[in-house]
């Protein structure tokens, strides 16, 4: 598969194929990066490894051949198409590979409860809040590996009190050690994005938190009011009874009803209560 400008250029040509800015569409074309992201998935031979988005297949490609039970989702139907002429003959029972949004099927095909797996993927930008959000409510990789938008991963990692930290943040802080990743320059992309990327490594904890959807519902309500305070937030919320002992939790934890949503760090937001 492509692993250069003029190789992708030209593969790119021959399917007629105009990458789209709407999807994200950018295609890496450094090689050192697709084998950094299976160093630091550290994928094993007969690992499950679901990919999201995989373009033209490169890092597809490398999956399989480090021996990985690949499970894949494409949404563009030409790309998609592409795939299953260039791999599923190469790769016969190695590859589930499914034409759809990865919003709606976050894990692709993958459906096993009981087998630990990982996600290795070159993110498409336009989805990855959204697909994280989603991704977090099912059975959660052991590891993940994800090329983002550096402005998406400095999202995912932010801590509280920071800019960037949001309902994302704290989600994956409730069930993910965020690794050190590797910066990625927009040089090793076609067509060039106007940022630079991040390979975001991600490593299940020993004991996630899973906030319930009453509770996800509502720390993404409170952070679209970031910069108002969490007392006025509560009293002006039509669950107000029912939060208001998760005030008391709150100045237990000296955090204080002046505090507003991005200064509150994870012990806070894992107090709120289960009955929302």
């Amino acid at each position: 598969m492509p692993l250069t400008p003029s190789s992708t250029r030209s593969l790119l040509d021959q399917l007629g194929h105009r990458p789209s800015k709407k999807l994200g569409q950018n295609f890496l074309v450094d090689g050192n990066i697709v084998d950094k992201s299976l160093d630091l998935a550290q994928v094993k031979s007969g690992e499950l490894v679901v990919e999201i988005g995989p373009g033209l297949g490169s890092l597809t490609s490398a999956l399989l051949e480090a021996g990985a039970q690949v499970w894949a989702i494409e949404y563009d139907r030409r790309l998609f198409e592409n795939l299953v002429n260039a791999l599923l003959p190469q790769w016969p029972g190695k590859l589930d590979l499914i034409h759809g949004d990865a919003v709606d099927h976050p894990l692709a095909n993958f459906a096993s409860k009981s087998k630990d797996f990982k996600v290795v993927a070159n993110l498409p930008y336009a989805i990855s809040t959204p697909w994280m959000e989603k991704l977090l409510t099912g059975p959660l990789p052991e590891r993940m590996v994800l090329m983002l938008q550096k402005e998406a991963a400095d999202r995912f990692t932010a801590k509280s009190g920071t800019k960037s930290y949001g309902a994302i943040s704290v989600l994956i802080e409730a069930t993910y050690q965020r690794r050190p990743g590797h910066a990625v320059s927009r040089q090793c992309f076609h067509p060039v994005p106007d940022v630079d990327s991040t390979l975001l490594h991600l490593e299940r904890l020993p004991e996630p938190f899973a906030f319930t959807e009453g509770q996800r519902n509502l720390i993404r309500h409170f952070f679209t009011q970031r910069r108002k305070q969490i007392g006025s937030l509560v009293r002006k919320c039509p669950q107000r009874e029912t939060l208001q002992p998760w005030l008391e939790a709150l100045a237990q934890l000296d955090i204080a009803e002046t505090t507003r949503p991005e200064a509150i760090p994870l012990p806070g937001w894992r107090a709120l209560p289960t009955t929302l």
